[in-house]
């Protein structure tokens, strides 16, 4: 390589870790923010490095520690559960969907393609799962709901068993006799994991980060969700805040430096799960919507 090759590729590297150090900035910034006097941020605003460091935010929230714990409890197996199921049914609709001697392939594609565009509507949606199928204050309320079965993940799966899973081994396992279930488990799977690390970890940020369902199906409290209750939460420390008692008796509610630190207790967790599917996410992406 010349020297003119070596500068640029050098300039290309110290342009991408600079890039990587700008990505960091905002969650820097929040956890920063999260640490940091409420009346130091209404005067100065945020900072990388608090000015007047704070923990009252996190001690507000120690004193609901039992119930974000129990929340965290609850959101850990939605999120588990949900994303193994979910993978599980994708998985099993888009591979035959993918192969082309599937009777009534076409209209088949054609109604997973057609949930993409019309729904029923919040209110009849709701009538059906809570009077038809029961779901109200339910696990299943957090669980069916709007995340279990996505049309577009369903596409993204079956473009890439279309695209990436040559035909002559299939062909080569059913001449040695294997069977469709045999072959899926056996070959399908193991050769699909790009697209099925990509898939889950959409199904895993989906699940940790919904609120609605509990919003709308979940009133008892020990079901809440982590960003359910976080949420609530919120919503109580807003009404406080501005309530005439709490005014009267001086009440102090650190509300900014509080919203932060409900970020991160709720962001640290796919922060740790992300680097393990960062090379699979890149690959399943390229591959699995990419024709070639």
């Amino acid at each position: 390589m010349n020297d003119g090759g070596k500068w640029y590729q050098g300039f290309l590297h110290g342009f991408m870790i600079v890039l990587s150090v700008l990505t960091l900035f905002p969650f820097v910034l929040l956890l920063s923010g999260s640490l940091t006097d409420d009346n130091e941020i209404i005067r100065s605003g945020y900072a990388i490095i608090p000015k007047m460091l704070s923990f009252s935010a996190y001690e507000y929230l120690w004193s609901d520690a039992a119930d974000i714990v129990r929340a965290y409890g609850i959101t850990i197996f939605v999120t588990v559960v949900g994303t193994v199921a979910g993978l599980s049914i994708i998985a099993l609709l888009s591979y035959p969907l993918s192969r082309r001697e599937l009777p009534f392939r076409g209209p088949l594609a054609f109604y997973v393609f057609f949930t993409m565009l019309f729904n029923g509507g919040l209110v009849p949606t709701y009538l059906v799962y809570t009077n038809m199928f029961d779901v109200k204050n339910s696990m299943l309320a957090l669980l069916v709901p709007g995340l279990l079965m996505n049309a577009f993940y369903v596409i993204l799966m079956r473009t890439f068993f279309a695209t990436s899973i040559p035909p002559a081994i299939i062909e080569s396992a059913y001449m040695d006799g294997a069977k469709e279930f045999r072959i899926f488990r056996s070959i399908i799977i193991p050769l699909s994991t790009p697209v099925l690390a990509t898939v889950g970890l959409f199904q895993t940020i989906a699940y940790w980060n919904d609120w609605f369902n509990g919003l709308i199906y979940i009133t008892d409290p020990k079901l809440f969700s982590l960003q359910n209750l976080l949420n609530r939460i919120l919503l109580d420390v807003q009404f406080l805040q501005t309530s005439q008692d709490s005014i009267a008796m001086g009440t102090h509610i650190p509300l900014l430096s509080m919203r932060l630190a409900m970020a991160v207790i709720g962001i640290i967790p796919i922060l740790i799960a992300y680097p393990f599917f960062q090379k699979y996410f890149v690959k399943g992406i390229t591959i699995g919507a990419v024709k070639g």
